[in-house]
């Protein structure tokens, strides 16, 4: 008898485990796309004649999980929407497209919020390394080709207000 209840037990430690891998693998291969989340307002300044360029919605991410994931995973970005890394201080950044499904212009804005340098039309897929040519402190992605089309030059700034919740 204390043989088979030890059997019995072994059976359905087994099935239990069976089953908890097979659910784990059903719900991971299932990806969630992030959705645009207005966080704030952001305004892109002509540095020479101080003239609003655009006004754009953004998604602010301000710490780890959100500054590593990004824009990845998504398959559109609305003309006028874009995401604002903010880093704690300023040095050397350097982005990639991996997991990002759209083309992106990557701005790189210094403390100052001055714009410093651009990676424009940034290939979606592509692990290149796409670095600053100068330190930091923010970086603001958008769609691909919008940097040349409202012709962003290296001095224009950039401001921006959080929406308060």
């Amino acid at each position: 008898m204390k043989d088979f209840i030890t059997c019995i037990i072994i059976i359905s430690a087994f099935s239990i485990f069976i089953n908890c891998k097979e659910e784990k693998q059903s719900t991971s291969s299932e990806k969630v796309v992030p959705v645009f989340k207005k966080e704030a307002v952001l305004k892109l300044i002509k540095s020479d004649s101080d003239s609003i360029i655009k006004t754009l919605d953004i998604e602010i991410a301000d710490n780890e999980y959100e500054t590593q994931t990004g824009l990845m995973y998504r398959t559109k970005l609305e003309a006028n929407h874009g995401m604002l890394f903010i880093f704690p201080d300023m040095q050397m950044r350097s982005f990639y497209m991996k997991n990002t499904k759209i083309p992106l212009d990557i701005i790189y804005i210094d403390e100052d919020k001055r714009i410093i340098s651009f990676q424009k039309n940034a290939k979606p897929l592509d692990e290149t390394s796409l670095p600053s040519d100068a330190p930091a402190k923010y970086v603001l992605e958008i769609n691909g080709g919008k940097a040349a089309e409202w012709q962003l030059k290296v001095g224009d700034e950039i401001s921006f207000k959080p929406i308060n919740e």
